[in-house]
C-alpha cells in the first residue's frame, strides 16, 4: 500500500509507523527501506517499534535475557548497516547478519533514512535519541506525555554526544474535526474508546506513564473496556466520558478548537502530529483539516 501512494504523490512525506523486528528480520526491513527509498526518495522515513501487542500474542519478552531494547538496538543497527550498501556483517545477542555489497552499477539509493524509534517507556525513549533520529510515542499522546517523553529522548542523545535540538518527536494523536464542537468531536470519542479499551486489556504496564500523564486511572477506564468487550466500539464510545475525552486531549472539535489543541502539543515539543482521524466521511475531515487547519501553520 505504502508503495502505491509513494507512487501516485509528489511532495507528502511517507512511511511506517511502526514496522516491528518481532515480524521480520532486520536485513529484510532494510531490503524493504531500499525499495521505498527507491520509490519516495528522501520522502520515505522508517519507524520501528517492538509492537507490545504482538509480543504479547507470541509470548515475546516473557522471562526472555534479551529485552526489547537489546533487540530494538541491534535492529536499527543493521538497518543501518545494510543500507549503507558496503559489504556488512554483524553478530549480536539475537540478529545476526551476513550481506554482501550492492554493485558498483546498480541503480538502488545508497544512504541511511531517518529511522525513529516508537517507545513509551523510558529505556527506549532514551535509546531512540541515541541512536536514532527520533522518537515515535503511542496513542493516547497528551502534552503532559510529550514532555515527559522529550526529556527522555534528549537526556539519551546527550549521553551519547548528539544535539537533542535535530531530534524529531512525533506523536500519534486522535482526531475529529467538523463544524459543530460535539459533532466534531465524535470520531475522536470512538477512536479514544478502542485505544482505551487496547490498553486495559492488551498492554497494561507498558502504558502505565502514558495514562498517568493523562490523569487517568485504570479503575477509570474499566468501563469502556467491559462496553468493548460486550458491545463493540460503538458500545464503548458511550462509555468515554466528556471528562475521559478531556484527559485524553484529542485535536477534536471545530478547526479553531483544533488550532489551539496543535499549538499546545507543539509547545510541549511535539515536532510532528500524526493525527489519526476517525468517525463519519473521514475524506471530508481530512478535507477540512487541509482547508481549515493547516493554513494557520503555514503562515
Amino acid at each position: 500500500m505504502l508503495a502505491v501512494i509513494a507512487r501516485e504523490t509528489a511532495r507528502i512525506q511517507l512511511g511506517w509507523g511502526i514496522i516491528s523486528p518481532y515480524t521480520r528480520h532486520p536485513v529484510q526491513i532494510a531490503m524493504e527501506a531500499r525499495v521505498m527509498q527507491d520509490l519516495a526518495g528522501d520522502r520515505f522515513l522508517l519507524g520501528l517499534g517492538a509492537s507490545k501487542i504482538f509480543m504479547k500474542e507470541i509470548g515475546e519478552g516473557e522471562g526472555e535475557k534479551v529485552g526489547p531494547a537489546t533487540v530494538m538496538r541491534e535492529s536499527i543497527e543493521i538497518v543501518q548497516g545494510v543500507l549503507e550498501g558496503d559489504e556488512f556483517r554483524y553478530q549480536g545477542k539475537v540478529f545476526a547478519a551476513d550481506v554482501p555489497p550492492l554493485k558498483r552499477d546498480a541503480h538502488a539509493p545508497r544512504g541511511v533514512p531517518p529511522i525513529y524509534v516508537a517507545a513509551t517507556g523510558p529505556v527506549l525513549q532514551k535509546m531512540s535519541g541515541a541512536v536514532g533520529d527520533g522518537l515515535l510515542t503511542a496513542s493516547i499522546t497528551t502534552p503532559e506525555f510529550v514532555r515527559y517523553s522529550r526529556k527522555n529522548m534528549e537526556e539519551g542523545a546527550r549521553k551519547a554526544g548528539k544535539d537533542p535540538s535535530k531530534l524529531v518527536l512525533g506523536s500519534v494523536i486522535v482526531g475529529s474535526i467538523g463544524r459543530d464542537s460535539i459533532k466534531g468531536k465524535e470520531g475522536a470519542r470512538e477512536q479514544a474508546a478502542m485505544y482505551l479499551a487496547n490498553k486495559v486489556q492488551n498492554i497494561r504496564g507498558s502504558a502505565d506513564v502514558l495514562l498517568e500523564c493523562a490523569g487517568l486511572t485504570f479503575d477509570e477506564l474499566r468501563p469502556v473496556a467491559d462496553a468493548m468487550e460486550k458491545g463493540g466500539r460503538k458500545a464503548a464510545a458511550k462509555a468515554v466520558t466528556d471528562e475521559i475525552l478531556r484527559k485524553v486531549f484529542p485535536i477534536a472539535g471545530t478547526p479553531e478548537e483544533c488550532i489551539q489543541r496543535i499549538e499546545e502539543y507543539r509547545e510541549a515539543g511535539c515536532t510532528h502530529i500524526m493525527l489519526e482521524i476517525w468517525g463519519d466521511d473521514r475524506t471530508g475531515q481530512a478535507r477540512l483539516f487541509g482547508e481549515a487547519v493547516l493554513p494557520h501553520f503555514r503562515k
